[in-house]
């Protein structure tokens, strides 16, 4: 049944919410819940332009076929190539020729909102519905930009035929039951060869309380987190385990080579996230959070997906309440799921058509205990100086000179 309230003024809220977005909006700019408008919109007449990719298409047009039936407004959805949408959203949205929504990472974020191409969005009476680690990596300076629905972060993958399917607690637990199982290596993890990883050794930096940027009130800042004794702990760990020291850690270790050792029963415990099971089609595994090395939580990056309305939307009003009303339901979110299996960031979806039910739970609890991926365009700097400092590290280097160094460097290069 459609609900009727003039769409003409709904759409004149609507147009009141939005701003130029040079930099930003504000928060008088963000997209109403739908409770504010009390009851469903008549929008017969009224179109939104949705980007999604191929693989999640069909159960965007699900959702929005019973909002088209319930609301009488047109959705059209225009398929793209992911890797395309974020220059192409950053390019048409200040042209007036973007869509109202798109589907996106949410890394993407600091150039969106530097392009000022992102309106804030509302999450309504769905709100608890979502993981709190989604909701935050969608969030910038307090104000959130888009809705997550679903995750994807590393866990510890071990060899059950080896070592069981407890979790260890610890690095140096983990390590024994390597040991004790008889395993040529107790634990490889990829290292991108010489390059460095440190997207992939990241839980561990942080169990030593060295996050890559200091965060203040759940959103990074451009202060580098990854020095003092925190940082400089971290650096003699992988010293000691590296190349000159117990070994567990080298630079010979690329990604395929890692799954070759993991998948041969060579190596009794990994790091790997759930792209990589395919490769593991000779050992019985499963999957937990990675163990603690420093005595913190063990946190990887967490990356999200969700939806983002654009800041030109004539329709921005509409477009919150197809994403809170439509897309936010135990529906559509399982549609999603089953469409492109990634962990679910909104609660109540089943995971059990996933090709591997089983591991799915230890990512998803890798995930609750792991942090956004920093969205702010001081990422983008990070990785060289950091990967490089780790590798050094890992083949011999002096830890606290090389990581200080490290730091010291970025932090320039960041103000500069």
């Amino acid at each position: 049944m459609r609900h009727k309230i003039g769409f003409g003024a709904a759409l004149a809220t609507s147009a009141l919410l939005l701003t130029a977005c040079s930099g930003g909006t504000t928060e008088e700019s963000s997209s109403p819940s739908p409770s504010e408008t009390e009851t469903a919109i008549d929008a017969s007449g009224v179109e939104l332009t949705v980007w999604v990719d191929e693989n999640r298409e069909p159960a965007v047009a699900a959702a929005a076929e019973t909002f088209m039936d319930e609301t009488g407004a047109t959705v059209t959805l225009v398929q793209k190539n992911f890797e395309d949408i974020r220059a192409d959203f950053l390019a048409q949205v200040p042209t007036g020729e973007g869509p109202d929504i798109t589907i996106g990472a949410h890394d993407w974020l600091g150039a969106l909102i530097e392009g000022g191409v992102v309106n804030t969005v509302d999450l309504g009476d769905n709100a608890a519905s979502f993981a709190q680690v989604g909701v935050d990596a969608m969030s910038y300076d307090g104000q959130l930009y888009g809705m997550p629905y679903a995750l994807e972060a590393i866990a510890l993958v071990q060899n059950t035929d080896l070592v069981g399917s407890d979790a260890p607690a610890t690095w140096d637990d983990m390590i024994q039951m390597g040991v004790d199982a008889g395993a040529e290596r107790p634990f490889c993890i990829n290292t991108n060869g010489e390059t460095g990883d440190g997207y992939t050794m990241y839980p561990f930096q942080t169990s030593f309380g060295a996050p890559v940027f200091v965060q203040e009130g759940g959103s990074y800042t451009s202060e580098v987190g990854m020095g003092g004794e925190a940082g400089t702990a971290f650096a003699q760990f992988l010293a000691d385990n590296g190349e000159a020291g117990a070994g567990y850690l080298s630079t010979t270790i690329d990604y395929d080579t890692n799954n070759q050792l993991f998948n041969s029963g060579e190596c009794a415990f990994t790091v790997q996230g759930p792209w990589a099971l395919g490769s593991y089609t000779d050992v019985n595994f499963t999957v937990n959070p990675v163990p603690s090395a420093g005595g913190e939580a063990a946190s990887p990056f967490v990356g999200v997906q969700g939806f983002y309305v654009s800041s030109q939307s004539a329709n921005a009003l509409l477009a919150n309440i197809f994403l809170t009303d439509y897309i936010a339901t135990p529906e559509a979110m399982q549609a999603l799921y089953d469409a492109d299996p990634r962990l679910p960031a909104f609660e109540g979806v089943s995971t059990e058509s996933a090709a591997y039910p089983d591991a799915i739970a230890g990512f998803q609890a890798s995930a609750e205990q792991g942090v956004p991926m920093p969205s702010i365009p001081e990422m983008g700097s990070v990785w060289d100086f950091w990967n490089a400092a780790e590798s050094a590290i890992i083949k011999g280097a002096d830890p606290a000179s090389t990581w200080d160094k490290m730091v010291t460097d970025l932090t320039a290069a960041l103000a500069g």
